[in-house]
């Protein structure tokens, strides 16, 4: 098997749990830094959304009611 007493190897293993338990913390870091960027898109694209919608309600609000005779600016200047 191995040359290594009992102690040895449990300071190996204990090693690479330590470097692998920093690897995980860095990648936890990049993922809530992602979460973060990802919330701010969110929250922007709602904003956009929220006024495009605002500007469609207020285009519909011009229109004529359906039934009512269409508006016609050219005949009131004759």
């Amino acid at each position: 098997m191995s040359d290594q007493s009992p102690i040895d190897q449990i300071a190996e293993r204990v090693e690479r749990l330590l470097l692998r338990h920093e690897e995980l913390n860095r990648t936890n870091a990049l993922l809530y830094e992602e979460i973060e960027s990802l919330k701010q898109e969110r929250d922007s694209l709602k904003s956009r959304l929220s006024a495009a919608r605002a500007r469609v309600d207020a285009l519909l609000s011009r229109l004529p009611e359906a039934g009512s005779p269409p508006l016609n600016p050219q005949r009131g200047s004759q």
